[in-house]
């Protein structure tokens, strides 16, 4: 599926749902005369990596899919590609998905709605990563070389050496994504649940990052950006959590565990102090109902953790009533340190049993009122010592 119509063949009325196989589908009078060379290399490149000639309107591909055409649109827009008329620019691929998505509704497995939530949560996924791997990937290794070959010349054979080791690996990726995620939906209590669960959620900001935008070269700013959230993605990642979003000076993570989010959190800040790259951080995590959706999270919870998140201190990990409350009653942190001093004295005088091995300390803040979120009490999270 391609959005560009800038190379393909003369427009079709979409009233004839034949296709001539052997009519030339790539020419282009108006692009050969911009550009020829560039133009050529693009349309061989697209071909490489869909594998299929250009070949279809979008009125000959809904046709030869099984589809009406209102459908057709509405999954090419949902993964994200702009209308292009009645354009030969489609493959065969493109009507083997459109038959594949409809198949699903028609035996019932997927409403018609749920498939174009697929579709879109399906494209807007991959079109970050594609862009990702543009951007960062090919065109480092795409720079001239001694050989005296440009960015243009180099790339096609680097794609075509690339493309299937890539593909495997997207593949090997979602499928342990999807294990992943279908061992969370088994495990939940019960089918509300699945949809509205309670989570940790934790924001984690750049302080100052404004300011560091006007300060900047571009370039460092980019590099800045990348670290923080390789940084971020990995920690989150690797102490159990998952990564929902980035958004260039903010992650945002969630766990099931409080006291996972808590490690998170702090590891965070502990990370980025030794760092002298980077700003100061802050974090913000709250605990409660979630709704999750395409893979983002939503509600009350979210918007408190946010709001935590713009009132901590610098290289401070600010947590939420219910989040401290959890974290007593797992164990994690005291329920208050009069509980905690009582505890270590009797196991000192041994009239107790042995003292509580706490991780973590919480201290209560000011309270203060939210704006939509009434009065909340913050609570500082800190490692026990």
């Amino acid at each position: 599926m391609t959005a560009d119509d800038s190379g393909a063949a003369p427009r079709d009325t979409g009233t004839d749902d034949h296709v001539d196989v052997d009519a030339p589908t790539t020419g282009d009078p108006a692009g050969a005369a911009e550009g020829g060379d560039d133009h050529s290399i693009a349309l061989r490149l697209e071909q490489l990596i869909l594998g299929a000639d250009r070949r279809y309107t979008p009125f000959q591909a809904a046709r030869s899919a099984g589809v009406s055409m209102d459908l057709a649109a509405r999954f090419w827009r949902a993964m994200g590609f702009a209308d292009i008329g009645q354009v030969k620019a489609l493959t065969e691929a493109d009507v083997l998905a459109l038959r594949r998505l409809a198949g699903l509704v028609e035996a019932g497995l997927l409403s018609e709605a749920m498939a174009v939530q697929v579709a879109r949560s399906t494209g807007q996924t991959t079109a970050r990563l594609a862009d990702w791997q543009i951007d960062s990937f090919l065109e480092g290794l795409t720079e001239p070389q001694d050989s005296g070959l440009t960015r243009t010349e180099i790339t096609y054979p680097l794609v075509e050496l690339l493309l299937p080791e890539l593909e495997e690996f997207l593949i090997y990726v979602w499928r342990r994504q999807l294990a992943a995620a279908t061992g969370r939906v088994v495990q939940a209590q019960d089918d509300a649940e699945m949809i509205n669960r309670r989570l940790a959620v934790g924001f984690a900001d750049l302080v100052g990052f404004t300011r560091l935008t006007r300060r900047l070269e571009e370039e460092e700013l980019g590099e800045l950006v990348e670290a923080f959230e390789t940084t971020a993605a990995d920690l989150v990642a690797a102490h159990g959590g998952r990564l929902i979003k980035t958004l260039g000076d903010e992650v945002l993570f969630s766990a099931d565990d409080v006291g996972i989010a808590a490690e998170i959190g702090l590891r965070l800040i502990e990370t980025m102090t030794h760092d002298e790259t980077m700003p100061e951080l802050r974090v913000g995590i709250a605990f409660g109902t979630v709704t999750t959706r395409m893979g983002d999270v939503f509600g009350t919870t979210v918007n408190l953790a946010s709001r935590l998140t713009s009132i901590a201190p610098k290289d401070t990990v600010l947590v939420d009533e219910a989040f401290a409350e959890e974290l007593g009653r797992t164990g994690d942190a005291p329920v208050s340190e009069a509980d905690a001093a009582a505890a270590e004295k009797a196991a000192e005088e041994g009239t107790g049993g042995p003292p509580p091995a706490y991780r973590f300390a919480l201290q209560p803040m000011w309270q203060r009122p939210v704006r939509g979120l009434g009065v909340i009490e913050p609570w500082l999270l800190s490692r026990r010592s």
